[in-house]
């Protein structure tokens, strides 16, 4: 009796060696060479969820290429900033190729931009590359509704843009200043992403203007035509994966806690009127 609970004693401790060692044999080898995909759809507001997600796919030893799904108009800023340079960080990695949706222009060219490879639907709409200021003015139905603002201020910019007022001249020439650096930024951006373009090729295209997929592989804004799964396989490809890849993605979600914190919905996220520089195709 002492002999066989010996025996199993043994035997349960060599298969949970056994468990372990198998583990690390797989973690050491990663079966199932993976290809990422990362959603980026609707107005780029907030650049956290998508920064953070790239940041973890270039981590996982898995992941062997990561697939930036862009369906988007644009958005603000600094945000599409924030995403174009955790791309680029990316593509020191690992492989990073874009498939365009429906849209990817302005703003959502931009993150495109310094990607290894773009691949678009030939009725993508793209381009668009130009930045836009919209200020509501809300002074004549201030007068209607018999409402007047009194401004304390310590400098006479300070109220640069008010909704409450028409805008002066010098205050255009000023905001207009902005723009055509923040425009700068942009041509810049897409000529050093997209080494087969110089600065002065992009200035020429960068007056807003947008293109179908068709119409920007002609003029070198993407690198070929095809849908989101001919983009994975072009990943799969260049990551040296053989035979089909797994591909993972990571679902969206969404709480009451979003709201507090002041993001919305991507169907809601530009519902109140504000001003903003943005990279984004106007409607």
């Amino acid at each position: 009796m002492k002999k066989a609970c010996l025996f199993i004693s043994g035997f349960l401790i060599l298969l949970i060696i056994a468990s372990v060692l198998f583990t690390l044999f797989q973690k050491n080898i990663h079966i199932g060479e993976k290809v990422a995909v990362v959603r980026i759809e609707g107005p780029i507001m907030d650049s956290k969820n998508s920064v953070d997600e790239i940041k973890d796919y270039v981590k996982d030893p898995s992941i062997k290429a990561i697939v930036l799904r862009v369906d988007s108009p644009g958005g603000a800023v600094a945000p599409s900033q924030e995403i174009y340079e955790e791309v680029k960080k990316a593509t020191l990695k690992k492989k990073v190729i874009v498939s365009m949706g429906s849209v990817a222009a302005s703003g959502g060219y931009y993150i495109s931009a310094p990607a290894n490879r773009i691949i678009a639907n030939p009725g993508t709409l793209t381009g668009s590359i130009g930045v836009i200021m919209e200020i509501p003015n809300i002074e004549g139905l201030m007068d209607k509704i018999g409402v007047k603002t009194e401004v304390i201020k310590s400098g006479r910019h300070k109220d640069l843009a008010s909704a409450f007022r028409k805008m002066g001249k010098e205050e255009r020439v000023i905001l207009q200043g902005v723009l055509d650096d923040v425009h700068e930024q942009f041509i810049k951006a897409v000529s050093e992403g997209r080494k087969n373009m110089r600065f002065d090729d992009v200035k020429e295209l960068a007056d807003g203007r947008i293109f179908t997929g068709r119409q920007a592989l002609e003029i070198g804004l993407v690198d070929e035509l095809g849908s989101l799964e001919d983009a994975i396989h072009v990943a799969a490809k260049l990551a040296g994966i053989k035979g089909e890849p797994e591909v993972v993605s990571k679902k969206e979600s969404f709480s009451i806690i979003d709201i507090l914190r002041g993001k919305f919905p991507k169907e809601l996220s530009d519902v109140l009127p504000s001003v903003k520089i943005k990279y984004m195709l106007a409607p």
